[in-house]
């Protein structure tokens, strides 16, 4: 399934999509708030084999982020969460607004999701402006959530979008 925005195209992931997403994830500005992400992790998405569904965004042919999606299906707590980055060289055009965008609208309008949530790093402004942009709202703060890079735990923010606040 290839989802398409007015600039960018998200296709799910190849293996051979794999070091160039893992090359981004090794920027100091996208390391910064995801950590290292191994290339194992990344093949298993490629491949499918990992639980989160990853989508490679392409911009004008080439691949310059990697949007992933969690779907959580028990009828009870029915819901989606995404996750992104881009390379430092796609940011501050409003490519992740776009990418959150359209893979917002195709859980919504063709999964059928009712939910969407998103849980960036509390200090990472500039994703939350992102977020916050395409309709997300803030939940709340998610004390000591992730371990960074630095070893130890930092605040998460909890953000969703439900279909009612669009």
């Amino acid at each position: 399934m290839i989802l398409r925005g007015p600039r960018l195209l998200l296709r799910p992931m190849r293996p051979q999509d794999v070091p160039r997403i893992s090359a981004i994830a090794a920027e100091p500005e996208v390391a910064r708030w995801w950590g290292d992400v191994p290339e194992c992790e990344l093949r298993a998405k490629a491949t499918g084999e990992d639980e989160a569904e990853g989508f490679a965004i392409e911009l004008d042919g080439e691949v310059v982020g990697m949007i992933q999606v969690y779907e959580h299906t028990d009828p009870q707590y029915r819901h989606a969460g995404i996750d992104l980055f881009l390379s430092s060289g796609a940011t501050g055009r409003g490519l992740g607004r776009e990418a959150v965008g359209v893979l917002a609208a195709h859980l919504l309008d063709e999964r059928g999701h009712h939910r969407l949530t998103i849980d960036p790093a509390a200090a990472n402004e500039r994703a939350i402006r992102c977020y916050e942009a395409v309709g997300f709202r803030r939940v709340g703060i998610m004390r000591r959530y992730e371990r960074g890079p630095d070893g130890t735990f930092h605040d998460g923010l909890l953000m969703e979008l439900v279909r009612e606040d669009q």
